[in-house]
Formats: C-alpha cells, structure tokens, sequence
C-alpha cells in the first residue's frame, strides 16, 4: 500500500510538472508517515509480493474492501504509465539497464520491468537489454548488448529503476523514477 501510495504521488506530480522529491519530502516530515520505502519505482515485482497480494485480494472476497483491490490496481497502473511515459519520447530504440530491479541483485525473475518491456514491445519499438548476469546474447526474444558503450549509443531512451555511476555521463537519455539513489 504504501509503495502504490508513492508511486501514484510520483506519477502525479510527473504529469502536472512538479517536483515528485519535494513532495515525498514534505510528506515524510509527518512522523506517522516518516522517510522509509518511499522512493518511486515502476511498481513492485518479484516473485512474492504480487502473488502475495493476489492471494490477499481472493481472501478478501466475501469482504468489503477496497484498498486491497486498489493495490492491486494501481500496480499495473503505474507499468502502464511508465510505458507511456516512455513511448512519449518516441525512442525507435529502448535500451533497459538492467532486468534487476534491486541495486546488488542478480535476480530479476518477475521484475517489473519484464512487463514494462511487453507494453513497449507491443507498440512496436525495439528493445534491447544490457545485463551483467547473463552470458547469452539473447533474452526473451531481446537483444542482449554486451560491450556497454554500444548499448548507451543505439538506446534512444535507456530505462532504468536505479541511477547508478554508469549513467552518468548519459543522464538526459536515462528515464528513472528513483528520487533518493535507494531501493
């Protein structure tokens, strides 16, 4: 709940032009709310949360509820506006950082972005991947790059859910959502 809750906060002040940071800041100053799990991502993923809340939502069933559905909701919500505001730079090539969504990890079964990818896919945009753990040259279909600096120079837009010092010197093709350099 809490994540969906910063996602959205993000996503709003994304399309009304404000400082998502700013917000998020002023908002943790209210102690009942603090500064924790409140950096923006492309949603939550994983191979237990989505499950988990799915599952929760059937147990819900016979209840009246609609927070949990809402959750629910607006995690697919917001894959879809992160696709959106991706296409929206009309990139003919996509390049994603990384198919892990956590900084030091190597697992990236269910990520979130493998769904991200799909929605870019599906309007017909190419999409290629940089990832350190894999040694084939292809994945799901998708062109595996390599040498890294071939990667930075066919993405138009290169996606990616953490900055890190790589990018850097290509800030203005990276589109992220991390406000606080954190997972």
């Amino acid at each position: 709940m809490r994540g969906s809750f910063f996602n959205e906060l993000d996503t709003y002040a994304e399309l009304k032009g404000l400082d998502t940071k700013q917000i998020v800041e002023g908002i943790g100053y209210d102690p009942r709310i603090g500064d924790r799990y409140n950096n923006p991502s492309f949603g939550y993923g994983g191979y237990c949360l989505p499950k988990d809340t799915k599952q929760l939502l059937a147990n819900f069933k016979d209840v009246p509820n609609n927070i949990i559905q809402a959750i629910v909701d607006s995690n697919s919500t917001r894959r879809e506006h992160i696709a959106n505001m991706i296409l929206e730079k009309s990139p003919s090539v996509v390049g994603i950082y990384r198919l892990t969504m956590k900084t030091g990890s190597d697992n990236f079964r269910q990520s979130v972005i493998h769904d991200v990818i799909q929605l870019i896919r599906e309007k017909g945009v190419e999409v290629v991947i940089y990832e350190s753990v894999l040694d084939d040259d292809n994945f799901d279909g998708l062109r595996v790059v390599k040498d890294f600096d071939q990667f930075k120079d066919m993405s138009d837009v290169i996606v990616a859910n953490r900055l890190s010092d790589e990018l850097k010197d290509i800030r203005e093709k990276v589109y992220m959502r991390d406000l606080f350099s954190r997972d």
